[in-house]
């Protein structure tokens, strides 16, 4: 099998990951790709977790500490596992260890147990291996390699180290690959055993007591006259000491000048230490750790995000990055977009999506994204979820995006709903691919509305009872010219006040029909040329604008259409209500 475009031959490569019962995430599967994977979505999805657990499982010290907060609905009796199927190159030396590891085989989606009989089994491009960290009962952590004959063995702490991480969390002020930390970019660079050594023997014989002021030394003396009455130790001072689970080590780590003052570098800028570590590991040539980065224009100006994301695209290794950044995301060309929706489901953005996030990333870094036909739509579907939450529908995380059109709106939810990915979707009934619209709602479910036939603002309108529809033409301010306006155009009569268009219609149900066609914009026949364009910007003059779809909502409720709709729109509603972990309602709140 040839090697990934873009990856180094010898680069640790996870495969495939799996997370059971960690944090916030039950179950998930994930066939990350070879080179750099970046993984949008709103708050509170999971992302710092997959990138936690990947952090836990090859880290390279037994340092982690964890709590019943790391378990599934924090019941540490269940256990949590971290497993992944990682290529691993031959240097990492996992096989050469006191007890064999025998790789499995890669069938492309997961680890098979080789054939001894199978002539493909020989090829090392499908040799893998299958590493798990488990969280015990009693908050342990237990590090394995999983056997194909189905034993476990010890994942141990020299293999990780060799594997290789750089870990730059959302939140890591003390940067451990800034430090002179067993296992970590710094340590691994300069490689030099002795040199910790002659370091920690130097420190931990620094007479400290010499600096201390003179009561002080006279307590110190005190206590060892006491000490000798009790026959203990004496000769008794201060020095810098270690301790279990604690190095001396940890305390070196880089400095710099900073104004003719040197200065630890771990206390720079957030930016400038995540730059800094990304640049140790770099200068590791003979080493291509799997590089973790939790949000990534944490600290880093917009053009040092872009340059940071080209240099990472550039890297033959595997990266994993979550940002929340507009800027990050359109600099991330090279790289795999993944989603992670709500429901802890994570897919691949197909290039179908790209457009759309170039145009409004904010979609993809929400928790639930409502896909609309229109403005309308994208104004009628806001004034609803206002209602339906009761508060700023942003502050739960959903985003209602403009789809550009009712083809362009089907294309985009198809490809989403393709990579496994939940949207949702608000969309009018106009005639076309009825087949596809019929296998996307079986898949979305309510989730989206497609009305049975026509479009919104038809749906509404049809509503409106005659006795109303002199108040329903007037806007938000009240005011209704501009709207008589185009009835009496599309009448062709020069009087706009309501009375002479219901006399002219003839019926209200005329007048209802004539405000319909005059929302939408629709051009009668037999309209010269020159005048389709007026015809047409007639549906601005109502609601095809952002906030006419807002007032049309307003209206649903005002003129008394929304029990006609409800059985519509309510399970809609509720849909979005349960995609950010909101109970379903019996009705709308304050109808």
């Amino acid at each position: 099998m040839a090697e990934e475009e873009g990856r180094a031959p010898s680069a640790p490569t996870i495969l495939r990951l799996s997370i059971e019962r960690f944090r916030g995430i039950e179950s998930l599967i994930w066939l990350p790709d070879h080179h750099v994977n970046v993984i949008l979505g709103g708050g509170d999805t999971g992302k710092t977790t997959i990138l936690d657990a990947i952090g836990i499982l090859l880290n390279p010290t037994n340092s982690t500490i964890i709590t019943d907060a790391d378990y599934w609905k924090r019941a540490p009796e269940a256990e949590f596992i971290i497993e992944a199927v990682l290529r691993l190159p031959p240097a990492i030396g996992i096989n050469e260890q006191k007890k064999a590891s025998w790789p499995w085989e890669w069938d492309g989606e997961k680890p098979v147990v080789p054939s001894p009989d199978d002539e493909a089994a020989a090829d090392a491009n499908k040799e893998v291996y299958v590493v798990r960290v488990r969280g015990t009962a009693d908050c342990d952590l237990v590090y394995e390699i999983c056997q194909p004959n189905g034993e476990f063995d010890h994942f141990s702490v020299s293999v990780r180290r060799k594997i290789g991480l750089v870990k730059l969390s959302g939140d890591d002020r003390n940067d451990r690959d800034l430090r002179l930390i067993q296992g970590s970019a710094l340590d691994r660079l300069l490689a030099d055993k002795s040199l910790r050594a002659k370091l920690a023997k130097e420190i931990g014989e620094k007479n400290v007591e010499e600096k201390l002021a003179d009561p002080s030394k006279e307590k110190l003396a005190a206590l060892d006259t006491q000490f000798s009455t009790q026959a203990l130790p004496t000769k008794l001072g201060l020095g810098l000491v270690g301790g279990r689970g604690f190095s001396l080590n940890a305390l070196i780590g880089l400095t710099a000048e900073k104004h003719d003052v040197r200065l630890p570098l771990s206390s720079w800028g957030s930016g400038t230490r995540r730059l800094a570590a990304l640049e140790i590991a770099a200068s590791n040539h003979s080493e291509l750790p799997i590089t973790v980065v939790d949000e990534v224009e944490r600290g880093l100006e917009p053009y040092r995000q872009r340059v940071l994301l080209k240099d990472l695209v550039a890297a033959p290794t595997q990266t994993f990055i979550t940002t929340h950044s507009v800027a990050a995301i359109k600099a991330a060309n090279g790289a795999s977009i993944w989603y992670l929706s709500g429901d802890r489901k994570i897919g691949k953005l197909a290039d179908a999506t790209t457009p759309h996030m170039m145009k409004d990333p904010e979609a993809f870094l929400s928790r639930m994204a409502i896909i609309a036909e229109g403005a309308t739509e994208v104004g009628f579907v806001k004034f609803l979820l206002l209602k339906a939450v009761t508060r700023t529908p942003l502050e739960f995380g959903l985003w209602v995006t403009d789809g550009g059109g009712n083809d362009t709106t089907l294309n985009l939810l198809e490809s989403l709903a393709k990579s496994g990915l939940k949207f949702s979707g608000f969309a009018d009934d106009e005639g076309r691919a009825p087949q596809r619209w019929a296998t996307l709602k079986g898949t979305l479910g309510d989730l989206l509305l497609q009305w049975p036939k026509g479009c919104l603002e038809e749906n509404v309108i049809e509503h409106i009872a005659d006795r109303d529809l002199e108040n329903f033409i007037a806007n938000l301010e009240g005011e209704s010219g501009e709207r008589l306006r185009t009835l009496a155009v599309r009448l062709q009569i020069k009087d706009k006040s309501y009375a002479a268009i219901l006399a002219a219609a003839g019926h209200p149900d005329n007048v209802r029909k004539l405000i319909i066609e005059a929302a939408t914009g629709s051009i009668p026949d037999g309209i010269p040329e020159d005048q389709k364009k007026a015809f047409k910007s007639h549906g601005r003059t109502w609601f095809k604008t952002i906030g006419g779809g807002f007032e049309l909502g307003s209206k649903v409720l005002q003129f008394n259409v929304w029990p006609k709709l409800e059985g519509q729109l309510l399970p809609f509603l509720n849909a979005v209500r349960q995609s950010v972990d909101l109970p379903v309602i019996a009705k709308l709140p304050d109808e």
